[in-house]
């Protein structure tokens, strides 16, 4: 009975310290907020902004399309002419749920893996002890203007992804519908609640902070050779998958 508890407690224990080690991460770079007023912690910040943010713009914009066209399909379908329950249905799914999570899945796939491989290859070639060496954090230097730039570009990319979804979803429904755009963006903005633009905006911040976090975390650890590296970045992005999903289950339940 002993020898089938051992096994469990081992990965209870590792979960624990995997938990400890990313909350303390989070509680290092809170207390280094102060770091932003050096210009090369901002220069990294907005170099980070323009990789994870800008360069992300086309992706976004193509998946946003997408989706909108797909989502807005099987609406018409399901509910037929009712405009006002297509509006309220696109609310609850391009919104509340797929805006956030589809952008996201986007950042994962683009940024978590770049952060692990980069901080992962410093770690391994000491440029990180190097900086130690120098009295530089490397908390300041490279984690904060990470988790920064891609919470910033996680809420700027929701919208963005929201906007062209939802504007997509209008063109279609007008077309199918043969009904008037103008009245349908009318009745969009009657029928939204401030709740789910604030909970939209609120799991878009969460999952960037989530996302850099973790990414950065599996980063910055130890390691002594660069086979070690594929698995950092293996290890960053379905942790941050994991931890993108139980954020939206838990924010969906608080606010909703």
């Amino acid at each position: 009975m002993t020898s089938l508890q051992h096994p469990s407690r081992r990965k209870q224990g590792r979960l624990l310290r995997l938990l400890a080690g990313h909350f303390r991460l989070a509680w290092e770079v809170l207390c280094r907020l102060s770091a932003l007023a050096r210009w090369p912690v901002r220069q990294v910040l907005l170099k980070q902004l323009y990789f994870t943010g800008t360069e992300s713009i086309g992706t976004i914009g193509v998946v946003g399309f997408v989706v909108g066209l797909i989502v807005i399909t099987e609406i018409n379908n399901l509910v037929g002419r009712n405009e006002l329950l297509t509006l309220q249905i696109m609310i609850w799914t391009l919104v509340r749920e797929l805006g956030p999570l589809l952008s996201a899945i986007v950042i994962i796939g683009r940024s978590s893996s770049a952060f692990a491989s980069e901080l992962s290859s410093m770690q391994v070639n000491s440029e990180i002890k190097s900086l130690r060496s120098m009295a530089i954090s490397p908390i300041s230097y490279l984690v904060l203007p990470r988790v920064l730039a891609m919470t910033l570009a996680s809420i700027v990319l929701t919208f963005y992804f929201q906007v062209v979804a939802i504007s997509t979803g209008w063109a279609v429904t007008a077309l199918r519908m043969d009904i008037s755009l103008v009245g349908e963006i009318i009745n969009f903005f009657e029928i939204i609640d401030f709740r789910e633009i604030a909970a939209s905006l609120l799991k878009s911040a969460v999952f960037g902070i989530l996302v850099s976090l973790v990414s950065c975390y599996h980063g910055l650890r130890r390691k002594s050779a660069m086979t070690e590296v594929p698995q950092a970045v293996s290890q960053a992005v379905i942790r941050s998958l994991l931890a993108v999903f139980v954020g939206d289950g838990i924010v969906t339940v608080l606010v909703f």
